[in-house]
């Protein structure tokens, strides 16, 4: 294998790449990158086993071949170079690197020890939104719960129809969903569970206005574009019902600017207990009232002024689920809907612009 490459090329593969590389590992080879040069591009892959990214770089191939070289090393002395051609070479299982004067030699592993991708026929695939896809992650992929008691809650629900596309996340205490228009009737419908790990990788990587190629294969899902894959485990098992816990009958609605509710909150949240983060909402015709009080740290109080209707209500929530629920609201008005204090509370954008629902569950407010 040899090939020159631009220094900017082969950093922006490799910083791709090497978020898949585990901290700690038992294989050494999961510590390298996979190095495959050939029709004047050379593909940069890393793994952990259970996430798998696969990025394509430009490159003048004089001798094609692969080779895995250690993949954060090589990150760090990519960052160091001049921004001259890289000239690569294997020599065995080594790799020899010419910058400029500079010279290094990495010892390596045979491309055979890498983890083989798995199998997965992109030709029967969906075709979908770069952008709404990054949407649908955005939105709801936070409410993912991290318990390992519930598995299958540690994945988002991700729901591929013929004319839409719908992720749900949730952790018993909040749930987010969202809702896009799709096109692509190709490949029918599915219900997925996708981890969110992988999910914050195709977030990160498909970051342009395009299509993309979303494939299964057995118990993996990949993400294709004409320079990227990022291929995962699926987590197994039945989503639970999530329509049955949506309230449709919540009848008193608040409407406040979101950005004027978070401020609110955050600064009630810097009082609440460690231990609850409970922050008691007091809703009446105009205003809503803010109250923490924890007995080992002292208390706090304030009011907002926005549009209620509906009885007043007196209502407790865990801070930090509220102000995750807002932050990831559209800019602009929200409106909060409410049955009682026992009952979950559902947040939406005021606007129709966007599908988009999330739910949180309130806390008692007397112990």
């Amino acid at each position: 294998m040899k090939f020159t490459i631009t220094r900017q090329n082969l950093h922006k593969g490799l910083a791709a790449v090497s978020a898949s590389i585990p901290a700690k590992t038992t294989l050494p080879v999961l510590s390298n990158v996979l190095l495959e040069a050939e029709d004047n591009a050379v593909w940069l892959s890393g793994t952990d086993l259970d996430v798998s990214i696969r990025m394509r770089v430009p490159a003048e191939v004089a001798q094609g071949g692969a080779i895995t070289a250690p993949g954060r090393k090589l990150q760090e002395l990519t960052r160091e170079l001049p921004d001259e051609p890289v000239d690569m070479q294997a020599r065995g299982d080594q790799l020899e690197i010419a910058c400029g004067h500079s010279r290094f030699k990495l010892n390596g592993l045979p491309s055979e020890e890498f983890p083989n991708l798995p199998a997965i026929d992109f030709e029967d695939g969906w075709r979908v939104s770069e952008e709404s896809l990054r949407l649908l992650i955005k939105t709801t992929s936070f409410a993912v719960s991290t318990e390992e008691s519930r598995p299958i809650l540690n994945g988002v629900l991700w729901e591929l129809e013929d004319t839409q596309m719908c992720m749900v996340a949730t952790n018993g205490h909040r749930l987010a969903k969202m809702v896009v228009k799709s096109d692509s009737t190709e490949a029918g419908s599915a219900d997925l569970i996708v981890p969110p790990i992988a999910l914050g990788q195709v977030e990160r990587l498909f970051d342009e206005d395009g299509t993309l190629t979303v494939a299964r294969g057995g118990n993996h899902l990949a993400f294709r574009s004409d320079e990227k894959e990022v291929y995962t485990r699926l987590i197994e098992g039945k989503y639970p019902n999530y329509e049955q816990v949506i309230p449709k009958d919540n009848d008193r609605i608040a409407t406040v600017d979101r950005q004027i509710l978070e401020g609110a909150l955050r600064r009630m949240a810097v009082l609440a207990s460690d231990q609850t983060r409970r922050v008691k909402l007091s809703f009446q015709t105009d205003r809503v009232h803010f109250d923490v009080m924890t007995p080992d740290l002292g208390e706090a109080h304030d009011e907002l002024e926005l549009d209620y209707e509906g009885d007043g209500l007196e209502i407790g929530f865990n801070a930090n689920y509220l102000l995750e629920v807002l932050r990831n609201m559209p800019p602009g008005e929200v409106r909060l809907a409410f049955k009682s204090a026992e009952r979950a509370a559902t947040v939406t954008p005021a606007s129709d612009d966007l599908d988009y629902l999330c739910l949180v569950m309130p806390l008692r407010l007397v112990d």
